[in-house]
């Protein structure tokens, strides 16, 4: 059986993100013909005699040696992703904070710095806060990219952020980020999880790094966890090293071939939950129940010229403060039955949250209202299901809440 152009790890010429989407990194199994990915379950793999075995594990001869290293199934979400993201190459892991972790354990060393823009997901600002310090890396966060240049040394060497940001929907200017890297001779990551790479490629915008937590839009389910990391080989080589060889983080074949049957649908999906997000931004701006919307989409969103400069539509996510406070976020969510409440986001189905109470909820009181997280703030995940369903689930709700 031939090669394909979609068997390489990058993305094709010529070829749109439906296609690649669909063929990227595969063809049918050259064994059985099967055209869904084989799940190569196996933890360990047989090389032919004494010296191809001392040639795999130097890296003088390739191979598959150990699953925690890597596997085929594996590989083939690897080269999917990297060929979506425009990126040379890719690793795959557990989980979003595990590819963040190994992002920054395999590229920082003691003593180097860390600038940190914007509101992060509450995981992420925690291991900004508190592990790195720990091992003497030093984290400075910063409110926006404007404020980055007076706070790089020579010692600084990362520049990390998230757009749009969890749970406040602040854009970043992608390609401000990656100039401001790129003068100071510092490494520049992205988490692309809001946007995927259907609606931002922020390597194209000369970001260094792009990292995902799988488990959201990738997946799309609900029932797969997993993270990768999409850059260039010599920037992959030691976030590998560090996530797979050191932590062992690996992404197990079950859970890879579940994402990769994700990405297959990720475009069709992503256009969907972007204009049912759309539709409920627009209802809901000037509700008497509502304080105020966060979503790219809105004129009246001050990234909205960044957002249609960077992004191919606004996203699927989008945050709103109720009249109220907590009580109100509480008395709206309790009265949702169609929209879900749970912490994750990304799916077909939507999903509600009070972003306080749950993901920041660990972040000191004073660091949480500084970034935005009010007690009146909830996020919703918009899905796939049918707008006007998911409006009349959102008014039902907001009717139950009392203007205090």
């Amino acid at each position: 059986m031939t090669d394909t152009p979609f068997d390489r790890t990058h993305a094709v010429a010529g070829y749109g993100m439906r296609t690649l989407a669909v063929h990227a990194g595969q063809r049918p199994d050259p064994a059985t013909g099967a055209v869904a990915p084989p799940i190569a379950a196996a933890s360990a793999f047989a090389y032919d005699d004494f010296d191809a075995g001392a040639r795999r594990f130097s890296g003088e001869s390739p191979g598959f040696i150990y699953s925690r290293f890597a596997n085929p199934t594996v590989q083939i979400f690897e080269a999917k992703m990297a060929a979506l993201e425009n990126g040379e190459a890719a690793v795959a892991f557990a989980s979003g904070m595990a590819a963040i972790s190994a992002t920054l354990l395999g590229l920082l060393s003691t003593d180097d710095e860390v600038i940190y823009v914007g509101t992060l997901y509450g995981g992420t600002d925690s291991l900004m806060r508190t592990l790195l310090p720990r091992l003497g890396i030093r984290t400075i966060a910063v409110p926006d990219v404007q404020s980055v240049h007076a706070q790089i040394t020579s010692k600084s060497k990362l520049i990390f952020a998230e757009t749009p940001a969890n749970p406040t929907m602040a854009i970043l200017d992608v390609a401000e980020i990656a100039s401001l890297a790129r003068s100071a001779g510092m490494i520049s990551v992205v988490d692309n999880t809001f946007s995927t790479p259907c609606l931002t490629q922020p390597l194209g915008l000369g970001i260094d790094v792009v990292v995902h937590s799988a488990t959201k839009y990738i997946g799309g389910h609900g029932d797969a966890t997993g993270g990768v990391v999409i850059a260039a080989a010599r920037l992959i080589d030691p976030i590998r090293t560090a996530g797979l060889k050191h932590i062992g983080g690996c992404l197990s074949p079950h859970e890879a071939v579940m994402l990769i049957r994700g990405l297959k649908t990720l475009p069709l999906r992503v256009s969907a939950s972007c204009e049912n997000a759309q539709y409920l931004a627009e209802r809901l701006q000037g509700h008497d129940k509502i304080e105020q919307v966060y979503y790219p989409g809105l004129p009246t969103h001050p990234g909205y010229a960044v957002a249609r400069r960077q992004m191919r539509q606004p996203g699927g996510m989008l945050s709103v403060s109720l009249v109220g406070g907590r009580p109100a976020a509480r008395a709206f969510l309790d009265g949702l039955s169609l929209i879900t409440q749970a912490v994750s986001l990304g799916d077909v189905d939507s999903l509600a949250c009070h972003p306080a109470s749950t993901t920041h909820s660990a972040m000191a009181e004073a660091v949480r209202l500084q970034s935005g997280v009010t007690e009146g703030l909830v996020r919703i995940s918009v899905g796939i299901e049918d707008a006007e369903d998911l409006w009349r689930d959102i008014e039902h709700a907001l009717a139950g809440c009392r203007n205090e």
